[in-house]
């Protein structure tokens, strides 16, 4: 039996979750709550780093939600979440780093100000939304209009940039100026994966007064 250590707030935890789910493996979830959790000496000894999500298989340890997701692959290929042609894996690979090196520094200061935790000046959201804009762009052209990044099959191009799309409105990003993303972002989002993670209302509260608290502790 596959265990899986998270918290459903992280995006990293998350793009692992909905794999898991897509992928029908039955686990076993252990929810972090990390507020010291994660420096357990029993957790400390899967990850010494302290950092979620974590997958432990039959005595082995897994971390990095990008290892995790190669090792479910390779492991449970069927159903598969990889693209099959040299141009899709290309494609699939561009996504993710994209989103990880591009799309989430930019929409740090949008995140920011989305949860309440301060407000950074005018220029460095303006900027912070020009940077996300150009990623938008870019998953705009690679999906054209198939269904998905590589075709009519969901791969993990769709989990990694998938997990951040419900947040593009909020965050105010002009979602609507890209009509075909709009529409992947509601075909996601139909998914039972997609609506088994998301978080609540209820979710997103307690983290932000959890989050508050931490930093009204820690003088910020």
């Amino acid at each position: 039996m596959l265990t899986f250590y998270h918290t459903p707030l992280s995006i990293n935890s998350r793009r692992v979750w909905v794999a898991l789910l897509e992928k029908n493996l039955p686990f076993e979830a252990v929810v972090m709550g990390l507020g010291g959790d994660q420096f357990q000496p029993e957790f400390l000894s899967l990850n010494p780093f302290h950092h979620i999500p974590v997958l432990v298989d039959d005595g082995l340890s897994v971390i990095e939600s990008f290892a995790i997701l190669d090792y479910l692959e390779a492991k449970h290929p069927t159903p598969s979440l990889l693209a099959t042609t040299p141009e899709g894996i290309a494609t699939m690979r561009m996504v993710e780093m994209v989103t990880v090196n591009e799309l989430v520094p930019a929409i740090n200061p949008l995140v920011k100000q989305m949860m309440g935790f301060g407000q950074d000046p005018d220029d460095v959201l303006e900027q912070a939304k020009q940077k996300a804009e150009v990623v938008l762009k870019f998953y705009a052209d690679k999906l054209g209009d198939q269904s998905f990044f590589c075709g009519d099959q969901l791969t993990l191009a769709d989990i990694v940039a998938g997990t951040f799309a419900p947040w593009f409105e909020s965050l105010g990003l002009p979602v609507d100026s890209y009509p075909t993303l709009q529409t992947w972002t509601e075909r996601l989002m139909d998914r039972p994966a997609w609506q088994t993670t998301q978080p609540t209302a209820r979710d997103l509260a307690a983290f932000r007064d959890r989050m508050k608290q931490r930093m009204a502790a820690q003088g910020q």
